[in-house]
């Protein structure tokens, strides 16, 4: 018998090497692919700064760089600033811009998922008026926003900010304006609505929230969330908004107070209706608010100041026909001199006889388990009024 001996198969070599190049070109792909991405995301980047700089949106940045390989691209904008021309109703087309600098925008998108953006911005921004000068000085401890839908027609858009100031800078002094530990601002578009007439549904949170040298009702913390729809837009391209406000105002667009909230210590508000805008740019409609607590807050509304000061005639006119300002004067003077400290008594007391009064013109409700009045709060051409009391005035859109 003849032994024989099969030499063993040679596996050929290339099969060794199929998997490394396989990974090389597929490396060397996705890296083309990324630089790519990258720079489109420069090329979006500048024509919607140039888009929005049409509208009087002036964004810039000292220092741009795209990062985030292999798998995020990271936008970073370092000396960033926002320019706003022509964005107030009391700003001339001619006046010098107001500017917001603060020190870095980091915008961040996975490469597989370009339309989702998220951004966080470093604390703090400056923001100087038209002269020039430093006014305020916005500072946080978180900010962060993210948009969904780009680099078409955004479908919804977030910012949140925690640990929230605002100061007004008064030479080298600051002087606090509003505090709120957190806010956080969505909105999104309503489901079916045309893109040629948008409707936007919006949801505004804020915790521990104050605001100085507006009302004094507003000047001590406060929990709100309100949710809005506005309708009325033509379209979501980029305009100034006192051309934005003037559009809605000609088309008969307004916003649908769809459910509000406000909390401040006992006091317990929520409110419901329609506002629109006047021919002048001003708030105009109806909102129908349930309080409970509506007596702590008869204080803040300067009855006894108002007393102080003379009671316009306008007001006299509403709530007593015929009695003029002068008389009243001279019944609190009189009775400061009958009895010294009665005429200060009245005043205070006015108080007692304004809350009496709101009561009588709502109606009894129950809000959250609690006695509460529910009555409107109107808004005439600006003019805030409660009842026969005017307690506020906003300014002009447009």
């Amino acid at each position: 018998m003849t032994d024989m001996t099969l030499a063993p198969r040679r596996r050929p070599l290339w099969g060794l090497f199929l998997m490394p190049v396989l990974l090389l070109i597929a490396a060397a792909a996705w890296s083309a692919f990324w630089f790519f991405a990258a720079s489109q995301a420069e090329v979006k980047a500048d024509a919607w700064r140039a888009q929005e700089a049409k509208s009087g949106r002036v964004y810039d940045c000292a220092r741009r760089t795209v990062a985030g390989f292999p798998f995020r691209l990271e936008v970073r904008c370092d000396g960033a600033s926002v320019s706003l021309i022509s964005q107030t109703a009391g700003q001339g087309a001619g006046e010098r811009p107001v500017t917001a600098n603060l020190g870095e925008i980091l915008v961040v998108a996975q490469v597989y998922d370009p339309k989702l953006l998220i951004a966080e911005f470093a604390a703090p921004a400056t923001i100087s008026d038209s002269r020039g000068m430093p006014s305020m000085l916005v500072n946080w401890s978180k900010a962060r926003s993210s948009v969904v839908g780009l680099p078409a027609i955004p479908q919804r858009a977030s910012i949140v900010f925690d640990d929230a100031s605002i100061d007004r800078i008064n030479g080298s002094v600051q002087v606090p304006l509003a505090r709120a530990k957190h806010v956080e601002l969505h909105g999104r578009l309503a489901e079916g609505a045309p893109l040629d007439h948008p409707v936007i549904e919006t949801i505004l949170r804020i915790e521990a929230g104050s605001v100085q040298e507006v009302h004094p009702l507003l000047a001590q913390p406060f929990d709100a969330e309100v949710r809005t729809t506005l309708s009325g837009l033509k379209d979501l391209a980029p305009k100034p908004w006192p051309d934005r406000f003037r559009e809605l105002q000609a088309g008969g667009g307004h916003v649908e107070i769809v459910q509000s909230r406000i909390q401040q210590g006992d006091l317990i508000a929520v409110a419901a209706g329609t506002l629109g805008l006047s021919p002048q740019g001003r708030l105009d409609g109806e909102l129908q608010m349930t309080v409970a607590g509506i007596e702590q807050v008869i204080p803040a509304l300067g009855i006894e100041k108002m007393l102080d000061e003379g009671v316009p005639q306008a007001t006299l006119d509403r709530v007593a026909p015929g009695v003029k300002t002068q008389d009243v004067s001279n019944l609190l003077g009189a009775l400061d001199r009958a009895i010294p400290g009665l005429g200060k008594v009245v005043r205070q007391n006015a108080n007692v006889g304004v809350a009496a009064g709101i009561n009588a013109l709502g109606k009894e409700a129950v809000l959250e388990g609690r006695k509460a009045r529910a009555f409107p709060l109107r808004f005439v051409d600006g003019a805030v009024y409660l009842g026969p009391l005017k307690v506020g005035q906003t300014p002009p859109l447009y």
